[in-house]
């Protein structure tokens, strides 16, 4: 999966169609948030990164969130999952909602039903601008002006992912002040950086997701 802010329009079609995934119950599992909404227009859409490592099933006691083996990262287990939300609260990226009343966290699951036969996740499958493609990597990238980045810095930890975001930059990896807010610069490596103004910073200040439907 790609991301690229850059060309997000704002339209929400993935959110209308990640509810009619077979797997997410009518619920939809992107956001779409404003970066910046009283000086731009500009949108980017919030899906699952399948990190290499997700904190999220680490973090469960009762072991319900499962990776598959092309390591999708599943919503969790419903007979398992015990409403203790510490996925909820250990994402990174702030991407486990938990549905109260079903009692079960629920996140994408880059609809599992759909690629694991070959299929694009409906959200690919209907952007119209291409802000969130679903390929192999030689088959996208070389088709972008922007740079593949999947690993993410936050304080000490850092996160690699199996969704790309695509960035103006020729930084390896981003660095993320904050809880889950890009307040940083895009830096190739752990040296101190001047503070010049880059694309990144500064973009988003408020979302209105919330941890609950």
């Amino acid at each position: 999966m790609f991301i690229d802010p850059q060309r997000c329009i704002g339209c929400r079609a993935c959110v209308a169609a990640c509810r009619e995934c077979a797997t997410h119950k009518g619920y939809s599992m992107i956001f779409v948030d404003y970066l910046e909404r009283a000086q731009t227009t500009a949108t980017m859409p919030t899906v699952c990164m399948h990190c290499v490592e997700p904190t999220c099933a680490l973090v469960c006691p009762a072991d319900a969130i499962k990776v598959s083996e092309e390591g999708v990262v599943m919503t969790a287990l419903k007979p398992r999952c015990l409403d203790c939300r510490n996925c909820v609260n250990a994402c990174p990226f702030g991407v486990p909602k938990y549905h109260t009343e079903m009692h079960l966290q629920m996140k994408c699951d880059m609809c599992f039903d759909r690629s694991s036969e070959g299929l694009k996740p409906m959200c690919a499958s209907v952007c119209p601008t291409g802000a969130i493609s679903f390929g192999r990597y030689e088959e996208i990238v070389p088709l972008r002006r922007t740079k593949p980045v999947n690993a993410h810095v936050f304080g000490n930890q850092r996160v690699e992912t199996k969704v790309y975001l695509m960035l103006p930059t020729d930084a390896d990896m981003v660095e993320v002040d904050g809880c889950g807010v890009f307040e940083g610069y895009v830096m190739p490596d752990q040296v101190q950086m001047p503070p010049l103004e880059s694309w990144i910073d500064t973009q988003v200040e408020e979302s209105d997701k919330s941890n609950e439907f």
